[in-house]
C-alpha cells in the first residue's frame, strides 16, 4: 500500500448532506491546485435551482400536489446532465449536492456536459402505474422550458427507471411537436435508448475495481471481493467481477447479506430488479449489512445508499481497497478514517461513471439518429474508463493525495481551465 494520504476532515463529525460533502471535496481539490478562487467560488453555488408544484389526480379522484425540484450546477462544459429520482427523501438541498458531485463526474470523464438533478418528493411505491405516468408527464411539462437536447438531459435515478424516461421523452416531444429522443437518457432501445446503459453503472466499478487490484498488485483471479447492494450496479458489477476471475464472498439488499468464503454463484441469486429483497431469500447463510462492511476482504464494494460508511464503523472495515458503486457511501468523516489508516478509497465520480458516459452515448446516438450495437458501446466504454483512470491515477502518483482527491484535481483542472476559457459575462 501507499503511504498516509493527506486529509483535513474531522473524523469525529457527524454525517452531513450531499451540499455539505461536495463543498468540502471541492475545497480540497482546490487546496492542490493554483486555481483563481473566484472560480472555485462559483463552483461552490449551481446556476439555477427550479422549484415546482406537480398536481396529480389520483386513481380515486382525488388530487394530491407533490414538490418537485431540478438543481443545474454547472454548464461551461456542455448541457447539465443528471437524474430524476422519486422519492420521499428528496430536497432542495440533496439536488443541488448531487448536481454538484454530476459537474465532478462528468469532467473526470472528460465528458461535454454539465451537471444536474433533479426529482419529485413521493414514494413511488404507493403510486399505480398509470399514476407514476400522470406524475411523470406533469413533471415534464413544468420542468419543459428548462430541458431540452442542448440544455439539460435527465435520466433514470432512484425510483425511476426506462419507461419513466419515456413517458417524460413524449411529453416533451409532444409540446415540442416533433419527436426528441435525445431529452432524456436511460430510454428504452426502441424509442432512442442505448444498449448498455443499464449495466453501465456496474459495468465501470468492475473495471475501476479491475485496473485498481492490477495497480495493487492483487490480480483479480482469486481476489476476494464483497458487495453491498445487489442492484443494477452492484448486481452488474459482481457478476463481472465474477465472471473475470474474482471471489465475490457476499452480496446484499435491504433485508441482509449472503455470505460464502468460498464464494457465491452470483448469477444463481436474482438481482433486485429480477426479483426485489431475494438475497436472503436464495442465500444459504446470511449475515447483516453492518457485517458485510467489516468482512476481511481484499476490496470491499458498498454499492448500495450514501452515507454508510462513516467514522464509527470506518475503524473496523477490513477491506485492503474500498471501490464506491454507490454515490456518496462514505461520509468525509469516514473517508478521513480510511485515509488515516491507509484504505485506498476510489472514488465514486469515477469508479460509477458509466453510467453518464453511456448516457453521453446514447445522447450522440440520438442527436445523430444512428445506433451503435452493444458491443460498441461495451467498447468505447472501457475505453472511456481506462482513459479517465490513468489520468486520475497520474495525478495519485505525482501529488500527496487520496484517490478522491486525485479524481478532484482531474475534474476541477478541467473545470477551471474551462471558467478561465470563457470568461465572466459582465
Amino acid at each position: 500500500m501507499q503511504a498516509n494520504r493527506t486529509t483535513s476532515d474531522d473524523p469525529t463529525e457527524e454525517p452531513e448532506t450531499a451540499l455539505e460533502t461536495a463543498r468540502k471535496q471541492l475545497r480540497a481539490a482546490a487546496g492542490h491546485l493554483d486555481i483563481d478562487p473566484d472560480i472555485v467560488e462559483r463552483l461552490r453555488h449551481p446556476t439555477r435551482v427550479q422549484r415546482v408544484t406537480v398536481p396529480l389526480e389520483r386513481d380515486d379522484g382525488s388530487v394530491e400536489v407533490f414538490a418537485g425540484y431540478r438543481a443545474q450546477h454547472d454548464a461551461v462544459r456542455g448541457p447539465y446532465k443528471g437524474g430524476l429520482r422519486y422519492h420521499p427523501g428528496v430536497t432542495e438541498e440533496e439536488c443541488i449536492g448531487l448536481s454538484m458531485w454530476m459537474t465532478w463526474k462528468c469532467a473526470v470523464m472528460d465528458i461535454p456536459f454539465g451537471g444536474a438533478k433533479g426529482g419529485v418528493v413521493v414514494n413511488p411505491k404507493e403510486l399505480s402505474t398509470d399514476e407514476k405516468e400522470r406524475l411523470t408527464r406533469r413533471f415534464a411539462q413544468e420542468l419543459r422550458d428548462i430541458v431540452g437536447p442542448t440544455r439539460d438531459i435527465p435520466a433514470p435515478d432512484m425510483g425511476t427507471d426506462a419507461e419513466t424516461m419515456a413517458w417524460f421523452m413524449d411529453a416533451y416531444s409532444m409540446q415540442e411537436g416533433e419527436t426528441q429522443p435525445g431529452v432524456v437518457t436511460g430510454k428504452p432501445p426502441i424509442v432512442g435508448g442505448s444498449y448498455g446503459r443499464e449495466e453501465a453503472p456496474g459495468r465501470s466499478v468492475a473495471i475501476v475495481t479491475r485496473e485498481a487490484c492490477d495497480y495493487y498488485d492483487y490480480g483479480l483471479d482469486g481476489t476476494t471481493i464483497a458487495v453491498q447492494g445487489f442492484g443494477s450496479v452492484g448486481a452488474n458489477a459482481a457478476r463481472l467481477l465474477d465472471d473475470w476471475g474474482a471471489t465475490v464472498v457476499a452480496i446484499s439488499d435491504v433485508n441482509g447479506a449472503a455470505y460464502d468464503p468460498d464464494g457465491i454463484d452470483t448469477d444463481a441469486i436474482p438481482s433486485h430488479e429480477e426479483e426485489p429483497e431475494a438475497v436472503t431469500t436464495y442465500a444459504t447463510n446470511t449475515i447483516g449489512n453492518d457485517e458485510l462492511l467489516e468482512l476481511d476482504v481484499d476490496v470491499l464494494v458498498p454499492a448500495a445508499v450514501g452515507n454508510v460508511i462513516t467514522a464509527e464503523n470506518a475503524p473496523d472495515v477490513q477491506a485492503d481497497v474500498v471501490v464506491e458503486g454507490a454515490n456518496g457511501p462514505t461520509t468525509s468523516a469516514g473517508d478521513a478514517v480510511l485515509a488515516e489508516r491507509d484504505v485506498p478509497v476510489i472514488p465514486d465520480i469515477l469508479a460509477n461513471a458509466g453510467g453518464v458516459t453511456v448516457s453521453y452515448f446514447e445522447w450522440l446516438q440520438d442527436i445523430n439518429r444512428r445506433k451503435w450495437p452493444k458491443e460498441r458501446v461495451d467498447e468505447e466504454l472501457e475505453s472511456e474508463m481506462l482513459s479517465a483512470w490513468n489520468d486520475v491515477r497520474a495525478e495519485y502518483d505525482d501529488r500527496d493525495v487520496t484517490w478522491r482527491e486525485a479524481a478532484y484535481v482531474v475534474a476541477l483542472s478541467r473545470l477551471a481551465e474551462a471558467h478561465d476559457a470563457r470568461g465572466l459575462w459582465p
